[in-house]
């Protein structure tokens, strides 16, 4: 009888801090994200989402603005941002490399700032 109350407790004290996790504050932002089309769309959401801590990314693809939703004790918004300039879209911080651009397909190759 003992092992089984010592059992419950440990799961009745241990639950709640592996839920809590799953409650961590997040941050909703907007970052500029330039951009084309749907497809542009899909790489941009993909790249934002793939940064941990990242719970939530939706680009608008007329506005080019991208709203993301985030853990801050996990991520931030520049790693955010320089995970999207990594596959060739320029934000509105970080400029995306050349070579990753260039790799874009041609309706997603967009009018760059020089």
């Amino acid at each position: 009888m003992n092992k089984i109350i010592i059992m419950l407790t440990l799961v009745f004290f241990t639950f709640p801090s592996l839920t809590a996790k799953d409650k961590a504050p997040t941050k909703t932002e907007t970052i500029k994200v330039w951009g084309n089309c749907e497809m542009c769309q899909t790489t941009i959401e993909k790249a934002a989402k793939k940064v941990k801590g990242v719970v939530k990314a939706k680009w608008d693809v007329d506005k080019k603005i991208l709203t993301v939703t985030y853990k801050p004790t996990e991520t931030s918004n520049e790693a955010i941002q320089k995970a999207i300039a990594a596959v060739g879209y320029d934000t509105e911080s970080f400029k995306a490399d050349d070579k990753a651009y260039a790799k874009l397909h041609g309706c997603c190759q967009y009018d760059r700032k020089k």
